[in-house]
């Protein structure tokens, strides 16, 4: 089934959004890994929603409520499973997407693949609303990945043509990351930031939405990590990443400008650093034929601009098969990216996990 991934570590995401929970259950985590609670919510707190004047006025406090797996915080060998109640719902705002679609929504492929059956309320088992379950799961990834000197963060690289800094690819390091971390908006440059926040707004007001991308860095990690073919790096996080909902493209390193560059440009230098084998640049954003080369993995995401705005949009009644139109109702972000950050840090650090379990 669609909602489960599996590797070496397997995950199950259920529920949806306006059902009474949500949750996951992450199979294949080490025995007497400890983990702390007040980090996990921390991590859930910057992905959760009614917090910001830029995101959702739907307020979740996204407490998860852990069935098996922890005994006294620490893994125990067997599957891990939380449940997030969902408690401030507001179903009947959802009714009419039963027959009129959203423009740029999942509901009228849901409609044709479930046959009318699906739960159209908040999005049902498509909505965003989900990554909170899958944020559980990179969060607890997270806390083991940093005790094995491994850190990761992300930070908004663009909404609306307003750019923050890139990571300097090649020396990138942990406190610049886990600084981001205590960012409302996790941009390197506070007047970016500042932009970031002035241009949702502005649209925002206009009943419209924005998209954006999101850069990940990854540092602390050895070479050799990964597979070649189907089971590299890149297929690990990119399989995870088109998990949250918004995310429409991924490139690593410098993913799609390489195609204008020559051999020569591109080629990143080998030389010795000591014992260390490492390259004075990092086009290829720290993968090499699937498998980490020990420097920075560096990869973006586009994440579209929210669907569900207030402007009226063109559609089709299903019930009479005719044109018809909607202006959204409810309570929706109009700039998904700064909650989508954590999300992009989640399944990085479930698919380096999963690597190194594999090791």
């Amino acid at each position: 089934m669609s909602s489960f991934w599996r590797s070496r570590l397997d995950i199950a995401i259920f529920g949806q959004s306006h059902a009474p929970g949500i949750g996951m259950t992450l199979d294949g985590i080490p025995a007497g890994e400890t983990i702390d609670m007040e980090r996990l919510q921390a991590f859930l707190k910057r992905r959760a929603p009614g917090r910001f004047p830029w995101s959702t006025p739907r307020k979740e406090e996204d407490i998860p409520e852990f069935i098996c797996g922890l005994v006294n915080d620490k893994t125990c060998g067997a599957p891990i499973t939380a449940i997030i109640r969902n408690t401030n719902t507001r179903s009947v705002d959802y009714a009419q997407h039963a027959d009129i679609p959203r423009p740029g929504h999942a509901d009228y492929t849901a409609h044709v693949k479930y046959d009318g059956h699906q739960d159209v309320a908040g999005g049902g088992h498509f909505s965003g609303r989900l990554t909170a379950a899958l944020c559980v799961a990179g969060g607890i990834c997270l806390q083991i990945l940093e005790r094995r000197g491994v850190t990761i963060g992300a930070h908004i690289e663009t909404i609306a043509g307003c750019a923050d800094r890139p990571f300097d690819p090649v020396s990138v390091d942990a406190p610049t990351l886990k600084s981001l971390w205590e960012k409302d908006l996790p941009t390197v440059e506070d007047l970016a930031a500042g932009k970031m926040i002035e241009e949702i707004g502005r649209v925002r007001a206009l009943g419209d939405s924005l998209g954006g991308s999101i850069e990940c860095a990854v540092v602390g990690l050895p070479a050799g990590l990964g597979n070649p073919i189907f089971g590299g790096m890149e297929n690990r996080i990119s399989s995870l990443a088109f998990g949250v909902p918004a995310v429409k493209g991924i490139e690593f390193g410098t993913g799609f400008g390489a195609a204008s560059l020559w051999g020569s440009e591109h080629n990143d230098p080998f030389y010795m650093d000591g014992n260390a084998v490492k390259t004075r640049t990092n086009n290829h954003g720290g993968i090499l034929g699937g498998i980490t080369t020990g420097m920075p993995l560096i990869f973006r995401v586009a994440i579209k601009p929210t669907p569900s705005i207030a402007i009226e949009q063109q559609s089709v009644s299903l019930s009479k098969g005719e044109p018809d139109t909607l202006a959204v109702k409810g309570r929706h972000d109009p700039c998904i990216v700064p909650r989508a950050v954590p999300c992009i840090e989640a399944v990085a650090a479930i698919a380096i996990l999963d690597a190194m379990l594999d090791n």
